[in-house]
């Protein structure tokens, strides 16, 4: 079966200008360098992470959704929204090889390597971005206001689809400069939810006998993937192949409280689901996001942490128009808030 395209039923979108420009060597598309006000000092900047088998072109639409929605704000005098969208690793202008962002029941002995290290790598590109991007955009003068000096890029939100919902939750707890998130159709536990695809997929390494245990380090899910995923992951950061403590004790509160420190304090999180989504079900995100939601609001609240998840019970493997609605609106609230500590409360 074909992997859907999530972005096909997307509405038509405003037109907002675009940049295309190479920045350390990936081309990247920007929205919005024309749409910027010239009392605009401060500029954010939406960083889009796209899904698998599609390309930074699909983005377009949230991003003209997003800076349309912002520029309409009173805030859009002197705070700037902008976009930038690249390619995936192995996608569209980095295609290497095909074989190689396809699935295990489409040939690829190789696929849950494979997807992996397309997701970490977005996120160590995407912090390579961030450190050069104001330089690329504002550092010869050509898209500056008008007497205010050079612009500053000061806030950084993401946006990822499928595989970039992925990424987007490996970025909130990688990068520190990325303070708001917005993980549509995505999951926060890799293991799980490749120990599920392999279970769908009938793989002789996945036995009911232990409920997938003894899958993880297996030929096809290896140790060293055991151990980049216990790095990166937001589930195997704080949890490792364990299980989830929900509700945490006491004990693992105070082993957990200085690793959500480091890694998400003050961030903001949003979660957009498909209740019919088979290929992401929302079951393999449950239990990390009941224990991540439980510790925002009770014990890790002085972490000043937010975490909206929302699902579309009628919604598949799709960023659907009322789930763009949604993060757009959440978009906004987060620009908004730049530089004031806070964005709109959380709705759990």
């Amino acid at each position: 079966m074909a992997t859907p395209n999530p972005l096909a039923s997307a509405d038509p979108a405003p037109s907002i200008s675009k940049t295309s420009l190479a920045i350390t060597s990936l081309h990247v598309d920007i929205y919005g360098l024309a749409e910027l006000a010239p009392g605009a000092a401060s500029v954010s900047c939406l960083w889009l992470h796209h899904p698998r088998l599609r390309a930074k072109e699909d983005m377009s639409t949230i991003a003209s959704l997003a800076i349309d929605a912002w520029n309409r704000q009173p805030g859009a005098a002197s705070r700037g929204l902008i976009a930038a969208a690249w390619d995936q690793r192995n996608h569209g202008t980095r295609l290497v090889s095909e074989i190689a962002n396809h699935s295990w029941r489409q040939g690829n002995k190789n696929h849950a390597q494979d997807m992996f290290g397309v997701i970490s790598g977005m996120v160590i590109d995407n912090g390579l971005l961030i450190d050069s991007l104001e330089g690329y955009i504002f550092g010869n003068g050509e898209h500056n206001g008008a007497g205010s000096g050079p612009r500053s890029v000061d806030q950084h939100l993401a946006l990822g689809v499928s595989l970039g919902g992925h990424s987007v939750w490996q970025a909130m707890f990688a990068e520190p400069r990325i303070t708001a998130g917005v993980a549509v159709i995505g999951c926060p536990d890799y293991a799980a939810l490749i120990s599920d695809r392999a279970r769908k997929s009938k793989l002789q390494t996945f036995s009911a006998a232990d409920a997938g245990a003894s899958f993880l380090g297996s030929a096809d899910f290896p140790a060293a993937l055991v151990g980049a995923v216990a790095k990166y992951d937001p589930k195997g950061i704080l949890f490792g192949t364990g299980a989830i403590s929900y509700p945490a004790p006491e004990p693992e509160q105070s082993r957990l409280r200085p690793v959500l420190d480091a890694r998400i304090r003050g961030k903001k999180f949003q979660v957009l689901s498909g209740g019919q989504d088979k290929l992401v079900p929302y079951a393999k995100s449950e239990p990390f996001l009941d224990f991540f939601k439980s510790a925002a609001t009770t014990w890790y609240k002085g972490g000043d942490i937010s975490v909206e998840d929302n699902v579309y019970p009628d919604a598949g493997h799709e960023f659907s128009p009322p789930m763009m609605k949604d993060a757009v609106r959440f978009i906004v609230d987060a620009v908004a808030g730049a530089g004031k500590g806070q964005v709109a409360a959380a709705k759990i």
